[in-house]
């Protein structure tokens, strides 16, 4: 199943990158002295920040993980032992983020209350770090493990043989590394049921793989500094209205999207977070004369089919990958934005971003490096430095960034984009353009 192994993938690179950030946030605490001076440098300042945007953001994508599985997979029992093996590895990762920040943080009082500053540019609110341990040390939290604890033991030689073959053998190797994380006692554990039972009580559970699924949520939504979001809300562009867009589309448009009542949507600036990078359907890369590119060749299984589908590239927490328009249109609301090129330099960029495809998200927000891209780094690697075309960055958290939002404004500006569209029916039911377009996108940015 396409979903689960996208979702392995990102839980082994999340993986990967937490033990990366773990030393950082080691070396951080080690190589300054706020304790005993009894401030913070602005050196200091930048940088503690940056380390909780990027705590949150791989955060954010861990619990998206477990909670997509958790719809998705609800009635395909067949998929079960692979969700829930991927969910638990994302969980055991989450947990165990929770209880190194506790064991480095800790001790020091003033970064603790550094950590639990609210940052408004991107949406984190007050109280991120006391919550995070409450949530950690709570004896809800041992019955909510326990579930996922009991389906690993009852399924465990299933498991393992699902877990010959890649990503999922990587997912397995986490969760072996990480199962002493939830260690519980025999008396947090009484505690725990004896306070849930009744809960329990109340609702209809069909199986211990539910059981494990729900506990998985709760304990990793209660981690995510209680943001609850409407359940069973799957964002998607009416039919009517992706076939409209998709009509207007043309290679190098960069669609710029919303999913109300997602997580990603408080940890990111702006109405607009997302971004994706319209590459067009395999006969306009040849129209375009990159067929033969070197960055597409390589790719063109992944460009072109028996339907000649339209593609985008995009970056989301399993990476940056060339994906199917579900991918950008399974959101609630988008602007098309042009960029103001020759079709020569639309061509050049395109060939010169696909050559990002398979790099991993970038979870600092950081757009110093190139070896992992956010999603409006795909767009800023593609176009920037094209001929006369400049997309200027923005300092934030200490680093330099583009935010959906900034693309958005320049669009209202005018300033190397053209808003071609925008359709927010939170504001609009219909599909808006050029002035219109515009119009209503600076209403939703005021």
């Amino acid at each position: 199943m396409e979903l689960i192994c996208d979702s392995a993938r990102a839980v082994v690179d999340i993986a990967r990158y937490f033990a990366g950030l773990q030393t950082a946030a080691e070396q951080l605490v080690d190589g300054m002295d706020p304790q005993g001076r009894g401030y913070f440098t602005p050196v200091e300042e930048e940088q503690s920040l940056g380390l909780l945007v990027s705590y949150w953001q791989t955060r954010n994508a861990l619990w998206e993980v477990i909670d997509t599985l958790s719809e998705e997979v609800s009635d395909d029992s067949e998929a079960w032992p692979e969700a829930l093996l991927t969910a638990f590895g994302a969980g055991l990762l989450l947990v165990d983020a929770a209880r190194f920040l506790r064991e480095t943080i800790h001790p020091f009082p003033l970064v603790r209350a550094k950590l639990n500053q609210p940052a408004p540019t991107f949406g984190i609110p007050p109280g991120v770090y006391d919550t995070v341990q409450r949530s950690l040390v709570s004896t809800r939290h041992a019955w909510r493990m326990y579930h996922a604890i009991r389906y690993f033991q009852k399924e465990e030689q299933t498991l393992r043989g699902l877990a010959s073959r890649s990503p999922l053998a990587e997912v397995f190797e986490i969760v072996e590394r990480l199962r002493h994380r939830v260690d519980v006692t025999v008396a947090d554990f009484t505690k725990a049921r004896v306070r849930m039972r009744s809960a329990q009580a109340r609702r209809t559970v069909r199986s211990v793989f539910h059981q494990a699924m729900y506990g998985l949520q709760r304990l990793s939504g209660e981690l995510m500094a209680e943001k609850y979001l409407r359940r069973g809300h799957r964002p998607r562009l009416p039919d009517e209205i992706a076939t409209a867009v998709q009509d207007q589309l043309r290679p190098g448009d960069v669609l710029v999207v919303r999913k109300e009542y997602a997580l990603t949507n408080y940890f990111l600036p702006g109405y607009w977070p997302h971004a994706a990078l319209y590459l067009g359907a395999a006969s306009d890369l040849v129209d375009l004369g990159i067929s033969d590119h070197e960055n597409v060749v390589s790719r063109w299984s992944q460009l072109a089919d028996d339907d000649n589908a339209p593609r985008v590239l995009e970056s989301q927490k399993d990476g940056v990958r060339i994906r199917p328009m579900a991918s950008p249109f399974g959101s609630d609301s988008i602007v098309v934005l042009r960029p103001q090129m020759s079709a020569p330099q639309i061509a050049a960029g395109l060939a010169r971003g696909i050559a990002h495809e398979g790099k991993g998200y970038d979870f600092d927000f950081d757009f110093r490096r190139s070896d992992r891209l956010v999603c409006t780094e795909v767009v800023y690697r593609s176009f920037d430095g094209m001929g006369e075309f400049e997309i200027p960055l923005k300092r934030r958290a200490g680093r330099p960034t583009l935010a959906g939002f900034d693309l958005v404004r320049m669009g209202v500006d005018r300033l190397r984009f053209d808003p071609i569209l925008c359709y927010a029916p939170q504001l609009n039911p219909t599909i808006q353009r050029d002035g219109q377009a515009r119009s209503l996108i600076s209403e939703a940015i005021a």
